[in-house]
């Protein structure tokens, strides 16, 4: 983040200036990252199809117990964790396609790439993005320790931690209290502790995707430690893969309330308009 101003000449910046607020850096990986996860997602939900259970440690197969699972019985389709069982008909398990004939996949045609199914397509479409996916995460951060952006704008100080503060951060969110004037500049705590918490399940994305792969396992054998099996590492990217599509609605949720042609026009140039002060 840059706080060079265009509109006031004192250098200070205030409300209805036009700062310099996202790097070239951040904008090309957030955009890249943006249609690579969406890509990713898709294509990973037809490879759940393929199997719609989830178990943990090293083994999983239909006689065992799954600790998820997303199927059909008779004209019902149903979300099952552990002990509790939700009806989804219509949407999860047994929905109808364009034509209006029953299916009784996982996921839908609409949310998954392709939209027939084809667990082999599917696949493609998932490895090649996924490292495209990893080699941009891997260089963005490394990017970021370099040029003092983790540091600068992303971790929080010992005061922004405090309960009083945190407190404050969230009740101004609540209640869509957004900053004005040179505040909105910087991120606040919840934004930093937000994309700290994305990072941090982007890395697990990567690792436990590597994980599932026999391949890696021979090459790094330690995975399979970390991550308790392969079987653990494909709940724990499931897990991981729905944190981020919960991050991903409340970002854009939050991108709508706070003025989403400011926001949105912030990430493409780099320039951000200062929200106006309130006048007392």
């Amino acid at each position: 983040m840059e706080t060079e101003t265009r509109a006031n000449t004192s250098g200070r910046a205030s409300g209805g200036d036009l700062v310099r607020r996202h790097r070239l850096s951040t904008r090309i990986w957030h955009w890249i990252n943006a249609i690579t996860l969406v890509l990713m997602l898709m294509s990973g939900l037809m490879i759940f199809n393929a199997h719609p259970r989830l178990y943990w440690g090293e083994f999983g197969a239909n006689p065992d117990h799954a600790w998820l699972e997303i199927g059909s019985q008779g004209r019902e389709g149903y979300l099952r964790v552990a002990d509790i069982r939700m009806k989804t008909t219509g949407f999860l398990g047994l929905w109808e396609d364009d034509r209006g004939r029953p299916n009784s996949r996982a996921f839908p045609h609409w949310a998954t790439i392709p939209s027939y199914y084809s667990l082999a397509l599917s696949r493609r479409w998932h490895l090649t993005f996924a490292w495209l996916f990893a080699i941009g995460v891997s260089a963005y951060g490394f990017w970021s320790l370099l040029n003092g952006h983790f540091r600068r704008d992303l971790l929080p100080g010992l005061s922004e931690l405090k309960p009083a503060h945190l407190w404050r951060d969230i009740k101004r969110h609540v209640t869509l209290d957004f900053p004005k004037g040179a505040a909105a500049i910087s991120y606040n705590t919840l934004q930093k502790l937000s994309y700290l918490g994305v990072f941090l399940m982007l890395a697990v994305l990567v690792l436990t995707g590597l994980t599932m792969s026999p391949a890696m396992d021979a090459v790094w054998p330690w995975l399979l430690d970390l991550f308790g099996g392969r079987q653990s590492a494909r709940s724990i990217h499931f897990i991981a893969a729905v944190s981020m599509v919960l991050f991903l609605v409340v970002h854009l949720l939050m991108v709508l309330l706070a003025g989403p042609i400011n926001e949105i026009r912030s990430m493409i140039t780099g320039w951000f308009k200062l929200p106006e002060e309130d006048i007392q």
